[in-house]
């Protein structure tokens, strides 16, 4: 025991001194939105100005109730002078003294004048999204004596090309302290940054910048993510104040989306054998290569990026956010099946960079610009602020100078300068660097440098969503052209969440500066839109080809495999067969197939003898994470299998008819039934005492109203009600059938009135205000669009009526809207409740109108048929911000069922079953 004391001892020792080499980090503020130190604050303009308080740092001050709220297009948002004053008084250790001490400013909004004791620390820092540090060794007090930090923050830049590139921008623009401050204390002599270039076939290079004399030495030994040495240490004498290191290792697995595979290498400057100074730096082994007229190339492999926009935003804080919010927002942009996203429209926080590296996200870096751009001297110290504070990660592929015109090509020059990787730069909007940008175009659009160009395809913004237009609409056409096109690299949506921000002007309310920030997928809190799914679907790594489900299914599917990395024998895959009344399920085990990636293979499910007893499969696959890519369902059982089961036309007992003026009134059951005999339409039901607010129909929607010469007969005991067919005046023919169980049979045959229609279908008239939810058999829970069908599952759903307006309210799913592969549906009422069923195959259910937007060029408006409630065979597609409905690609143009030949077997043919003592 005794021997083992002075070995104890030593250990600590060294591990105490390897401690005291590395860099100091002393927090002034909190981390981020959840963590934060109060400083003194006063504002000079707006809400609460002129007096001082407190305010959380890191924040936005706007959102704790300061200054003004400003979106880029106000007018006055640029024109307004808003500044915080910020006091902090904090100490530092007596033993920094001798050290370099440099403050560190993660971002603030907009100019940074900041003073340490009285004395300026250095040049006003100008542009918000960019970390800067100040050396404030020689103006700082040690030990027990405090230091006085003061920072005057202008909301807005007096140096032009910052508003121009920052502050005239399509998002809310804050004011602020907005990202981190911190101090760190470096040795005199010591490692100033590391850039780093690991390819994926080991080949490793480090330019290590050092602030350190001649005869002192770099060393750098790699880690794994088990804190494992790999290989041998690098070593070099450093030259200048730039030391490359040169090294190739075995056996490493590269870093892609896929996976994220990372390493640390360890940084240390030696003299005379003794470390000075060491630093940990994460990095991954990954090669990124723009092969012109050709690919974006990741490890070897031509990528299509499947991403979306992004801002660094939370309602209730602003841009100030946390790795809690950066880690939530990856998790989201991963389950819908992304693999990418874009920095819109500066550089973001450490932390997600951080968290897409390690849980495995592409990334497009982008310097700040919208329609504006800095000028060449400010730009020029931005973009090596930002390559270097982001150089390192493994998630950034692509760098881009600016947005939509804010591009200074001046500065093209500094990113391969800076960057020993190399990666692409690109101008969002723009050709360049053989890659073409070009934002919102048209599914058929087909330049020269386009469509039918030769350069890379990469729009970095389409299917601009505004409430639920866009996103999940048309992406299926767009997506499946982009796949099988050589030349393209994918794209990116616009984007990921609705930016609505929490107004301490206006009660806590939230607002989207109306229709501007309505632009997510998701809401401001993650709400999950229809859209959210859609994509999961349309962008899931595994593709399944359609399939129906006969009697003579065998279990087989052909599958695609989409990865770029992963062979679908890495996955799971499960089955399950489910009675959807009774809640019955059978597991079905599935044994993952071999396929490569980017090949295709079949897919085996054992199927159990009584399969086809149950109503439907669903099949879901997971990744190699275990995280679901999506559930596909098959329905086993058909709407007319359905019926079979569930209506009985067997009840003993009478249906009669009496005339009354108009009417045919019919009795059956309990239940009484008015017809218009001229007419045919229904136009009132009472079952027992109940008045069941649902009439006025059949109409027909883009068709001819023209049902005529009623008659009545009995077939047995059933009643028929039918109109006479004639090929010029009256080819549409409605035919009602009551049975004595007081059910009700509907069967219409009709003719769109046009070659092209919107609609197909029929109305029933229903007051919204009686309705209080609804329960149907279907695809479900989310309404869809003609261009937006995919995403949901079919099962049994439940929903209440709400009157959310998507973007506006996040109240999800909505009710009101379409909905796919309706069997049947109850209707609920406060006091009643009625099923409708149908025969048809396919059939949309409409419930009601959601509120009728527009935009300021009538793209988005949505279309509904007249009436309240309608049984569809051809529904509406839906258009986004940018673009009208008809320009997303094939299933956003019109319905085409017209045929010119009136012959009752060509009509089109909708039958429905209504059961009004449900």
């Amino acid at each position: 025991m005794m021997k083992r004391i002075p070995l104890i001892c030593l250990t600590l020792v060294m591990a105490l001194h390897a401690m005291a080499q590395s860099t100091a980090i002393q927090y002034l503020s909190g981390t981020g939105s959840d963590h934060t130190v109060n400083w003194q604050f006063r504002c000079t303009g707006g809400s609460n100005a002129g007096k001082w308080t407190t305010i959380p740092v890191p924040s936005c001050w706007e959102l704790q109730g300061f200054g003004k709220y400003d979106y880029g297009f106000a007018k006055d948002s640029v024109r307004g002078k808003e500044s915080g004053l910020y006091k902090y008084t904090f100490r530092v250790p007596a033993d920094w003294k001798g050290k370099q001490i440099n403050i560190v400013f993660e971002g603030v909004m907009t100019d940074a004048t900041v003073k340490i004791n009285g004395h300026s620390a250095g040049p006003v820092h100008q542009g918000a999204f960019y970390a800067f540090k100040y050396d404030i060794s020689t103006i700082l007090k040690y030990g027990n004596q405090d230091n006085l930090l003061e920072v005057t923050v202008d909301k807005h830049s007096a140096n032009e090309s910052v508003n121009e590139a920052e502050r005239k921008a399509d998002f809310w623009i804050f004011g602020g302290i907005f990202r981190p401050v911190f101090l760190e204390a470096l040795p005199p002599q010591h490692i100033e940054a590391i850039a780093i270039d690991a390819k994926a076939d080991g080949a490793f290079l480090a330019n290590v910048k050092t602030a350190a004399t001649a005869g002192m030495q770099v060393v750098i030994q790699l880690y794994d993510r088990e804190n494992r040495k790999i290989g041998t240490p690098l070593q070099q004498p450093i030259s200048n104040q730039e030391t490359p290191l040169y090294g190739r290792f075995d056996h490493i697995n590269p870093w892609s989306s896929e996976f994220p595979n990372l390493y640390i290498a360890e940084i240390s400057l030696l003299h005379n054998n003794k470390t000075i100074h060491t630093i940990r730096q994460r990095f991954g082994f990954r090669t990124v290569a723009l092969r012109q007229r050709d690919g974006i190339y990741i490890n070897g492999v031509r990528m299509k990026f499947k991403g979306v926009n992004r801002h660094s935003f939370s309602p209730e804080t602003g841009r100030t956010t946390s790795k809690a919010i950066s880690i939530a927002d990856v998790l989201l942009i991963k389950e819908m099946n992304m693999n990418a996203v874009r920095m819109s429209h500066y550089p973001p926080d450490k932390h997600f960079l951080d968290v897409c590296d390690s849980l495995g996200l592409y990334v497009m870096d982008e310097l700040a610009g919208w329609h504006g751009h800095y000028n060449n001297e400010t730009g020029a110290k931005l973009v090596r602020e930002m390559i270097s504070h982001d150089v390192n990660h493994p998630s950034v592929v692509i760098w881009a100078n600016g947005n939509e015109g804010g591009h200074n090509k001046s500065l093209d020059h500094f990113f391969p300068e800076l960057d020993p990787q190399q990666r692409p730069v690109v101008h969002p909007w723009q050709l360049f660097n053989g890659i073409e940008t070009q934002h919102y175009r048209e599914y058929n659009y087909g330049i020269g440098n386009y469509e039918n160009g030769r350069e890379i395809v990469m729009p970095t913004e389409f299917l601009h969503g505004q409430f639920d237009g866009g996103h999940g609409a048309g992406l299926e056409d767009y997506w499946e052209k982009m796949w099988h096109n050589p030349l393209s690299a994918g794209g990116f949506l616009w984007d990921f969440a609705d930016q609505a921000v929490v107004r301490k002007d206006l009660h806590d309310s939230l607002d989207t500066d109306h229709h501007r920030g309505a632009d997510g997928i998701v809401g401001p809190h993650h709400e999950k839109e229809g859209s959210f799914y859609t994509i999961k679907q349309v962008w899931s790594p595994v593709y399944m080809e359609r399939r129906e489900i006969t009697p003579a299914f065998d279990g087989t599917f052909n599958i695609e495999n989409r990865y770029a990395f992963t062979n679908l024998k890495q996955c799971k895959f499960t089955a399950s067969l489910v009675n959807l009344e009774s809640g019955q399920q059978d597991s079905i085990a599935v044994s993952a197939p071999d396929i490569p990636p980017l090949e295709k293979g079949v897919l085996r499910v054992v199927l159990p003898a009584r399969w086809q007893s149950y109503d439907v499969l669903y099949v879901t696959v997971f990744d190699t994470n275990n995280k679901a890519l999506f559930t596909w369902s098959y329905p086993i059982i058909t709407p007319q299998q359905v019926v079979q089961k569930s209506i009985d036309t067997t009840f003993s007992g009478t249906v009669s008819l009496s005339e009354q003026g108009s009417l045919w009134i019919v009795t059956a059951n309990s239940t009484r039934l008015s017809f218009n005999r001229h007419t045919g339409l229904l136009t009132s039901v009472l079952h027992g005492r109940d008045n069941i607010p649902f009439n006025n129909g059949p109409v027909l929607q883009e068709g001819e109203n023209n049902f005529a010469g009623f008659t009545h007969h009995y077939e047995g005991r059933n009643l028929v009600i039918a109109s006479t067919f004639d090929r010029k005046n009256s080819y549409n023919t409605l035919e009602w059938t009551i049975y004595p169980s007081g059910i009700v049979k509907m069967c219409v045959k009709y003719f769109p009135s046009a070659y092209f229609t919107t609609f197909a279908g029929i109305n029933f008239s229903f007051p919204e205000s009686a309705i209080a939810g609804v329960g149907y058999m279907g695809d479900g829970p989310y309404r869809v669009w003609k261009n937006r069908l995919k995403g949901n599952r079919f099962g049994i759903w439940q929903k209440k009526h709400n009157s959310t307006e998507t973007g506006e309210s996040w109240n999800y799913p909505e009710f009101k809207g379409y909905y796919a592969n309706m069997y049947w549906c109850d209707f609920v009422t406060d006091r009643t409740r009625f099923r409708v069923y149908t025969e048809n195959e396919g059939l949309f259910l409409r419930l009601f109108t959601p509120a009728r937007k527009t935009d300021q060029w009538h793209n988005y408006e949505p279309l509904f048929p007249s009436g309240d409630i309608s049984f569809m065979q051809g529904i509406s597609s839906i258009g986004t911000k940018t673009q009208r409905n008809e320009t997303t690609g094939p299933m956003g143009g019109k319905n085409i069922f017209y045929d010119y030949e009136k012959e009752p077997e060509r009509a089109l043919r909708i039958v429905l079953y209504f059961d009004f003592k449900n």
